[in-house]
């Protein structure tokens, strides 16, 4: 099968969360169960300056946008089986930040206008073409608004991953006929229009052949008024053609036996006395003395979302019991002071580090017991599967990918349990649950067991790429 993930960002060239992790991820375990995948891409500056030398320049050609005629320059480069094409326009794209532009709506319709345009141009003819979020989100109504009668898309599908409802590509019902060359119908019809104005996001969900979005409970969560963030009436007319695939972890990167970045590798026949020695030289590093007491690890963007009130009541409450704490994370300004104020009042036993460190973040995972993520809403986070891979574990709030990857410990499950979980967004849940993680810790038998089954659990990209397939099955015969 032929599949295009078309998409604003995507690991190793741009990345600024989960979604440059997702797209290669997925588009590299599908290429290793035999599918021909390529990831098309803006050639943003930033990728340009990480490179030693351009990519192979393959073709070039103009892409109309009502009186604007602007040139696509397309690069070809290989990585992991999969086939990257780079679209490159200095105007659009040569830019020091990816999004928040005041022409992001012209930047990333420039962007899907070249990209509907590549695959005729490269000859490649896709059986599936996979977007991603709003930046890419009018290429479903492309296909079927003006390119239904062109030979080699016309029997082309489309599917749309969300990966963050919350940003929905709203812009003037002129961007329809001014850079797309789409009649205004379209807008007065509703199929468009989203709070008085166009939504990529929207376009996408009414126009794709499937709706994927990245675990089940989140799907549920979006058919919901309080978690759609008002596309849930829209979801609900979709609801037969919409599913959640729960995102995995790339093995590879995330294995404590292959681990360069960690002190000391180990499996789990020996994780007890791995995670011990990888603690020990932790602790040193950072300075911190050893309290004999857990290691509770938190590796996080510092922002509302990340339910931050409550990771600051569980890490107050822990630190007080003497527990160590080894945080990493940027983000609000706000945030990362109530991050210095905690170290300040605990400067023996908890660690800072403001910014995003890698090798530090691994080293986190592999030296904790406990793993903070309390999340108001997390659609799926990969921090809990990362340290379930890790032997920590997670203390979540069951939301989202939360809910569905972590099986969290009620004292009676010790064979299948890999974390710890409470429902309610509430400070005086979080500190329960959490001091309740604190004295299971102390049983030794039953910490081993939990842990155990952390890494046993399957995150792995295989698993979700194999849903996948079925949904593009679904659309295009097994035999493609």
């Amino acid at each position: 099968m032929k599949i295009a993930m078309v998409a604003s960002e995507a690991n190793p060239f741009a990345k600024t969360g989960g979604l440059g992790d997702v797209v290669y991820s997925l588009a590299k375990e599908l290429t290793v169960l035999g599918q021909d995948v390529i990831i098309v891409l803006p050639f943003y500056s930033s990728i340009k300056d990480k490179l030693d030398t351009l990519p192979g320049e393959v073709t070039s050609y103009f892409v109309s946008m009502s009186w604007r005629k602007e040139k696509a320059t397309i690069y070809r480069t290989y990585v992991d089986g999969i086939t990257y094409y780079l679209i490159a326009n200095d105007h659009y794209f040569g830019r020091r930040v990816m999004y928040g532009e005041y022409d992001d709506g012209e930047r990333f319709a420039f962007f899907t206008l070249a990209a509907t345009a590549l695959f005729e141009n490269i000859d490649f003819k896709p059986d599936i073409v996979h977007v991603h979020d709003w930046q890419a989100g009018m290429l479903p109504v492309l296909l079927k608004e003006k390119e239904s009668q062109n030979e080699f898309l016309k029997d082309t599908k489309s599917i749309l991953t969300i990966h963050n409802p919350a940003f929905q590509g709203l812009f003037p019902k002129t961007i329809l006929g001014d850079f797309y060359g789409l009649p205004d119908s379209l807008y007065d019809s509703g199929k468009v229009r989203f709070n008085d104005q166009v939504s990529t996001l929207k376009s996408a969900i009414v126009y794709a052949d499937k709706i994927i979005t990245v675990s089940p409970t989140h799907a549920q969560e979006l058919l919901t008024n309080d978690g759609g963030k008002g596309l849930d009436s829209i979801l609900r007319l979709r609801e037969w053609d919409f599913t959640g695939i729960l995102n995995g972890v790339d093995y590879l990167e995330f294995n404590p036996e292959t681990d360069d970045y960690i002190y000391i590798p180990y499996s789990v026949s020996d994780f007890k006395s791995g995670k011990d020695k990888n603690k020990a030289a932790l602790l040193h590093s950072m300075h911190l003395k050893d309290t004999g007491k857990p290691l509770v690890g938190l590796v996080s963007r510092l922002t509302w979302q990340k339910g931050t009130d409550l990771i600051f009541a569980m890490a107050y409450e822990l630190a007080n019991k003497g527990c160590n704490l080894c945080i990493l994370g940027s983000g609000e300004y706000q945030i990362e002071q109530q991050l210095e104020k905690l170290r300040a009042t605990y400067p023996d036993t908890v660690g800072i580090y403001i910014g995003y460190n890698d090798d530090l973040a691994h080293k986190i995972y592999a030296a904790s017991d406990l793993f903070l993520m309390p999340s108001l809403f997390e659609p799926c986070g990969i921090g809990q599967m990362i340290a379930q891979r890790y032997g920590s574990l997670p203390i979540v709030r069951r939301t989202g990918g939360l809910k569905d990857s972590v099986i969290c410990f009620d004292g009676n499950n010790e064979d299948k349990a890999n974390g710890f979980g409470f429902d309610d967004y509430d400070p005086a849940e979080a500190v329960k649950t959490a001091d309740y993680a604190y004295e299971t810790w102390f049983n030794l038998e039953t910490r081993k067991k939990l842990m155990k089954n952390a890494m046993e659990t399957d995150n792995s990209w295989r698993k979700s790429a194999l849903k996948y397939l079925e949904v593009y099955h679904s659309l295009v015969p097994e035999d493609k």
